[in-house]
């Protein structure tokens, strides 16, 4: 169709301005990935992170937003795997274009991935990720919401002693970075404490029959089990036990803080008297009382690290605005001068990317399916 030089210029004005209008459009949006295991073994935890980073975006965009620019949330599937976290990291950078990261879950995730948002300058912060090498690497764009395994252990290794006052330990990890990362916290704990375990054993993630370990920690007779790993193992785990005779006192880390630790446990009646060491419940904390009525008023329970990431979604909002720019290293840098007031009270870092205070504690799950901090 031939048009007329007027026509012709006309419509390249259309066009011109419509592809302005689309950029302007694009510069109203800020994305953030929300990394993790959204599907797989671990896609409990994945929607723990993306339930709180939704709802803070939610209500973040309700209040105006970043400046008046919205939020808008890219949900980067890790599977708590390593090279799958490299690939959606390299996504999140290239394709989405993202601004701010929540996550990853499993520190051995973490840690890859957050050297490509490093190189990209972007503001990383973990909700989950506890591996004390998350933050020691010196990466000016990583920071975490949640403690470090060496913090955890030492109140699980004092726990075990001078608590429980257990004198044959057995400790079991699942050979990932974050699981043995925490069984060796534990067990270097226990050991300041002038106590040696009686046995040292790895499982393979995925494995189901643990039969054969039960039976040596059986005839070791062991009066408590640490375990450093996620609930999907630790459920089969403690059911073999109980299946056997060990009557045991099991004890585990975060990694266990989902109510599908029951189900993969095979019932509320295994998980009875398991201890866990996680953060002192959010939950319980007034900051986050008008967010946690929210999630309930949705039939959602804001369990494990909900909060967790929706502090993280406040922290990074803050960063965004007190730093007046998009740069994490910029971002991380006004974040450790300057304290955040979260679902889970006032947030301080430190050098690092670390919290200034952890707040460990010991829980204990019921014969209802439910855990509870220890009094």
């Amino acid at each position: 169709m031939n048009r007329s030089p007027f026509k012709k210029t006309l419509f390249a004005s259309v066009l011109c301005a419509s592809m302005a209008l689309s950029g302007v459009a694009m510069a109203e949006v800020l994305k953030i990935s929300v990394a993790g295991p959204h599907t797989g073994a671990y896609a409990a935890f994945g929607e723990q992170l993306w339930r709180g980073a939704e709802q803070a975006a939610k209500d973040i965009n309700a209040a105006g937003g970043i400046n008046g620019k919205m939020l808008e949330l890219v949900k980067s599937d890790d599977a708590c795997e390593p090279k799958q976290a490299v690939a959606v990291a390299n996504r999140a950078v290239d394709a989405d274009k993202v601004v701010g990261v929540v996550g990853h879950f499993c520190s051995s995730s973490t840690m890859p991935a957050s050297e490509i948002y490093a190189d990209a300058d972007i503001l990383t912060i973990t909700p989950a990720s506890t591996n004390p090498q998350v933050t020691e690497r010196g990466l000016p764009t990583m920071m975490r919401m949640c403690g470090r395994d060496d913090q955890q252990g030492i109140v699980a290794g004092d726990y075990i002693v001078k608590k429980l006052g257990s004198k044959r330990v057995a400790i079991i990890h699942d050979k990932d970075t974050y699981g043995q990362g925490l069984a060796d916290a534990t067990r270097a704990q226990l050991r300041k404490n002038g106590l040696t375990e009686v046995l040292y054993e790895g499982l393979t993630r995925g494995e189901k029959d643990f039969n054969a370990l039960v039976t040596k920690i059986r005839s070791l007779n062991t009066d408590a089990v640490y375990f450093g790993g996620l609930h999907t193992e630790a459920g089969p785990l403690v059911r073999q036990m109980r299946e056997q005779g060990v009557n045991a006192v099991f004890i585990s880390g975060d990694g266990i803080v989902s109510e599908d630790f029951a189900t993969a446990a095979g019932g509320n009646n295994f998980v009875k008297g398991v201890q866990m060491t996680f953060g002192a419940d959010p939950r319980k904390n007034a900051a986050g009382k008008a967010v946690i009525e929210k999630f309930r008023a949705a039939n959602y329970e804001p369990e494990g690290y909900t909060l967790y990431s929706y502090a993280s979604m406040q922290v990074l909002a803050a960063a965004l605005k007190g730093s007046g720019s998009t740069s994490g290293a910029k971002m991380a840098a006004w974040l450790k001068k300057n304290p955040v007031d979260t679902v889970m009270g006032s947030k301080a870092f430190d050098a690092k990317g670390d919290l200034q205070v952890s707040d460990y504690v010991m829980y204990s799950w019921d014969d209802k399916g439910k855990y509870a901090e220890v009094q």
